[in-house]
């Protein structure tokens, strides 16, 4: 059972950056396509961004293009989202997932196996 553990989450000011990072716990990490998913209060978890096993390949959400970036360091099973431009409306609690099946191709999809438990992002104005 892969597990995956979330940190960065916390209180920013809006226009500021923030970086999140997800481990995970398996010897075959860059066989595991991941994505970042976040969920606002009131509303379904949406789709952010998803990289594929070698970091080649990457995918977003139309609102954060430019903004975001998603990227993995497979040396230390770790999986980041470096966030720049904060808007309050990306207040959310942030998860990352793993699947095998989106290893080559990520794109954006919720069909993910496994789930971090999230971490919280606050964007004060």
């Amino acid at each position: 059972q892969l597990q995956l553990v979330e940190s960065g989450g916390g209180l920013v000011q809006a226009g500021n950056s923030r970086t999140l990072s997800c481990v995970a716990s398996t010897r075959t990490f860059n066989r595991y396509g991941m994505g970042w998913f976040r969920q606002a209060p009131g509303k379904e978890r949406e789709f952010v961004a998803a990289i594929s096993g070698s970091g080649s390949r990457t995918a977003y959400a139309e609102d954060v293009k430019g903004r975001f970036t998603i990227s993995r360091d497979n040396a230390k099973n770790t999986v980041y989202l470096q966030m720049d431009s904060l808007k309050s409306e990306d207040t959310a609690v942030f998860y990352c997932a793993a699947d095998i099946l989106w290893a080559m191709d990520p794109i954006p999809t919720d069909e993910y196996e496994y789930w971090g438990q999230g971490t919280q992002v606050t964007v004060s104005t």
